[in-house]
């Protein structure tokens, strides 16, 4: 049995503790605890915002296995866009392969900053993922929205940046504008 099967399965195994979550990382399988209220308000308000707009044969799912086992990561990102049909078909405790992802929402928290950024954005166009999006509360000089798209050969040829405050809009099959003052 190959390393990421191994490391599949110690993740399917982990009893982890209410509220953080466990990842496939470089480093192994690694445990993150839970997120503060700032995060946990702007996780809410991009659902609330996804919810009026995505189609019904979509879930929008917080804490969901995302695997990308050409980089052997397992990601459970703030938020992410899959097809029903992605969820009916699996079992419990087996993610879902992130080339069904048709978006992908992370939050940064100031202890994994450059995960989300560097690490996460290098995985998901992997994948290939087609809209990664990335909300930096801490990003410099001022925090950001940033969509990034057009996953191809690895990395994302466009990506589109906003401070909070303004609005970005995310394109098919969405077709919806998010509003960033509130976070």
């Amino acid at each position: 049995m190959g390393n990421w099967e191994t490391r599949l399965r110690e993740w399917q195994n982990l009893d982890v503790p209410e509220g953080w979550r466990a990842e496939i990382t470089p480093a192994g399988v690694t445990l993150t605890p839970p997120v503060d209220n700032g995060h946990s308000r702007i996780a809410a308000s991009v659902h609330r915002t996804l919810v009026r707009s995505v189609p019904e044969d979509r879930a929008i799912l917080q804490k969901l296995g995302v695997s990308i086992r050409s980089a052997s990561r397992l990601y459970v990102p703030d938020l992410v866009v899959v097809p029903h049909h992605e969820l009916l078909s699996r079992p419990d405790n087996v993610p879902v392969p992130a080339e069904a992802a048709e978006l992908v929402v992370e939050i940064v928290s100031q202890g994994n900053a450059r995960t989300d950024r560097v690490e996460k954005l290098w995985a998901y166009a992997q994948a290939p993922v087609p809209l990664y999006l990335l909300i930096d509360r801490y990003a410099e000089p001022k925090p950001s929205v940033t969509l990034f798209s057009d996953p191809v050969d690895g990395h994302y040829r466009r990506s589109e940046q906003v401070s909070f405050g303004e609005e970005i809009r995310l394109p098919a099959p969405f077709d919806l504008v998010l509003a960033t003052a509130a976070f």
